[in-house]
């Protein structure tokens, strides 16, 4: 099933998509006699999201036509929430990247790194350029969101793995390259500056992906596909990357990890760039000065 948060009134509301028709948990409450969090971020950490998708596959999807709903093209989106507790990233993890960043193959461990919440932003939200850097990039990734508490290769095989992911979602990292040019230590620097970092509008719970495999991540800028891979080409597949990060802190609802990219793009004032990748409707972000 497929979550969004949209915003109403001058809020932030979770809802469901379902048929291109979006319904706010809200509505489903008040008609449905339900008492769910009104929030996705509340949702996924008091773990309601079992419970709520129980509902779906048993008597939701039909109820839900009888509900008063938006149409996807009416609707303004949010990111699915603005305070998560880690928002995690690999780098390098398609092998066509890791050559053109480094020259050479990967090491025997993901690269990886973290961002600061201050760097987030939603669909339609202005990725802010700095005085800092003449070179900056975006990069479309397939983000995991984690749905359960987790800690240990021992909790969290990688066969295990899918057990506490919630689903997936579209996401931007962006990237100050001049920084991190400057000297491999400053790549924590270079992608925690405010505004670096979008997500959303849609969580895709991972039933809807019988083959994660098959999924497309692409790199879009103002129209144009700049870069395509699938997840079948990443060095560190979706479910190694979260036992990965497992054994190093204790995963908690709502954390994001951001899978890698198949390629980035330099970014300019007015630009329009774009993670889209299949089953979702696209992430969009305007570039400003």
């Amino acid at each position: 099933m497929k979550f969004a948060t949209v915003k109403m009134a001058g809020e932030e509301a979770a809802a469901i998509v379902h048929d291109n028709r979006i319904i706010l948990i809200k509505t489903i409450n008040e008609k449905g006699h339900k008492t769910w969090s009104t929030k996705l971020f509340d949702i996924l950490q008091k773990e309601e999201l079992e419970e709520i998708s129980l509902w779906f596959n048993n008597e939701g999807k039909a109820k839900l036509h009888t509900l008063p709903a938006f149409m996807a093209g009416e609707i303004q989106y949010g990111p699915l929430y603005r305070t998560p507790k880690k928002i995690l990233g690999v780098g390098m993890n398609y092998m066509e990247k890791a050559l053109e960043l480094s020259g050479k193959p990967p090491e025997t461990e993901p690269v990886i790194f973290m961002k600061p919440d201050t760097s987030l932003i939603g669909p339609q939200e202005a990725i802010k350029l700095i005085k800092e850097s003449k070179e900056i990039t975006a990069e479309a990734e397939l983000g995991i969101i984690i749905g359960k508490i987790c800690k240990e290769v021992e909790e969290v095989e990688e066969v295990d793995a899918p057990k506490v992911v919630a689903g997936f979602t579209t996401t931007l990292d962006v990237t100050a390259q001049d920084i991190n040019k400057k000297n491999p230590r400053f790549l924590q620097r270079s992608k925690s500056f405010d505004t670096f970092f979008s997500f959303g509008p849609y969580l895709i719970t991972i039933d809807e992906f019988p083959n994660i495999n098959d999924i497309a991540v692409a790199t879009i800028l103002n129209e144009e596909v700049h870069h395509r891979n699938v997840v079948a080409n990443m060095m560190y597949q979706p479910w190694f990357i979260v036992s990965f990060f497992s054994k190093i802190m204790t995963l908690v609802p709502g954390d994001i990890i951001m899978t890698g990219t198949p390629g980035s793009v330099v970014i300019r004032n007015g630009d329009i760039v774009e993670c889209n990748i299949s089953r979702f409707y696209s992430l969009r972000n305007k570039v400003s000065d």
